[in-house]
C-alpha cells in the first residue's frame, strides 16, 4: 500500500486539494439519494471485485512497502516470497503497486505462477505495477482490503509502513475476534519488525490489554522457504486446501478466469 510521501510538511496537509467525495463526506450527513447513490457505488465495486477474483485457486497475500526499489534488500525479499509461493502453487495477491509489492507479483509471475493485484485510486496515481497477471483498480480502501483478505489463506508481511501495519492488525483482529479463521499471519524481517514484538510483549502484553494467546497470532522468521512450505502443509491439513478442484467461469454470466501472462 502507498503511503504519502516523505518530503510533505506536517503543515502542507491542510493545504492540499481535497477531492469532491471527501469534502462531502466531511460535512456530514448528506440527502438519502446521495447516500444511496454512494451505497450503490460501493456494492457495485463489492460485486466487481467478487467477480474477477472468484477463480483465483489457492491465494496467499503479501503486504509490504511501496517505497523499496530494484537492488534494495527488502525487494529481493520480496522476489523470493513471491517465488516460493508460486512453486508451492499458491496465486500472489498484493496491493498491486511498485516497491516489495511489484517484486512479489515479479517472483510470482517469474516462476511461472499466478499473479494478482488490489490497485488503489490515489490523489498520487498509484500505477499497477508491470507484473500483474490480472488486477482490479478500487477506489475504496475498505472495499480493497476486503478483497485482500478474502481469497487468501495466508498473509505474509514484509517491512512496511502504515499501511503495512494496518493490514496486519486488521487481520489480526479478525482472527482474535474469530470473524474468519486462523491464518497464519507471517511478518518476514527479523531486524525490521522485532521492535514491534519487543512493543506488544513490554507495553499491551504487560499492561493486559492482550494477551500472551493473542501475541502467537503473528509469526516472526527469516527463514522464507522453510516458512512457505510449512504454511503450505499446514493449509492443506487445516483448511482442506486442494489443488485439483477449481470453480470454473459460467460464459453466460460473463465471468472468466484470470489468465497467467
Amino acid at each position: 500500500m502507498i503511503e504519502p510521501t516523505p518530503d510533505v510538511e506536517r503543515s502542507d496537509w491542510g493545504k492540499r486539494e481535497l477531492s469532491g467525495e471527501v469534502r462531502t463526506f466531511l460535512r456530514g450527513p448528506q440527502s438519502r439519494l446521495f447516500e444511496l447513490r454512494r451505497a450503490i457505488r460501493i456494492f457495485i465495486e463489492f460485486v466487481r471485485g467478487f467477480r474477477s477474483f472468484h477463480f483465483l485457486g489457492p491465494c496467499v497475500t503479501v503486504f509490504g512497502s511501496a517505497r523499496f526499489e530494484e537492488g534494495h534488500p527488502y525487494y529481493a525479499m520480496a522476489w523470493r516470497v513471491g517465488q516460493a509461493l508460486a512453486r508451492r502453487g499458491f496465486t500472489v495477491m498484493t496491493g498491486g503497486g511498485p516497491g516489495v509489492m511489484e517484486a512479489a507479483n515479479r517472483g510470482a509471475r517469474e516462476a511461472g505462477g499466478r499473479s494478482i493485484g488490489c490497485n488503489i485510486e490515489l490523489p498520487h496515481e498509484q500505477a499497477p505495477n508491470a507484473y500483474l497477471d490480472h488486477w482490479i483498480t478500487f477506489r475504496y480502501f475498505f472495499v480493497r482490503k476486503v478483497m485482500l483478505a478474502k481469497y487468501s489463506y495466508a498473509f505474509i508481511a514484509l517491512p512496511g509502513g502504515f499501511g503495512t501495519l494496518d493490514e496486519i492488525f486488521e487481520i489480526s483482529v479478525l482472527i482474535q475476534t474469530e470473524k474468519i479463521k486462523r491464518f497464519p499471519v507471517i511478518l518476514i524481517g527479523r531486524h525490521f519488525w522485532e521492535p514491534l514484538f519487543d512493543f506488544l510483549r513490554q507495553r499491551p502484553l504487560r499492561e493486559g490489554t492482550i494477551s500472551g494467546a493473542d501475541l502467537t497470532l503473528l509469526e516472526l522468521t527469516d527463514d522464507i522457504e522453510e516458512t512457505i512450505e510449512r504454511m503450505a502443509d499446514e493449509a492443506m491439513r487445516q483448511f482442506g486446501l486442494s489443488y485439483g478442484h477449481r470453480l470454473k467461469p459460467i460464459s453466460v454470466l460473463g465471468e472468466k478466469s484470470p489468465e497467467r501472462g
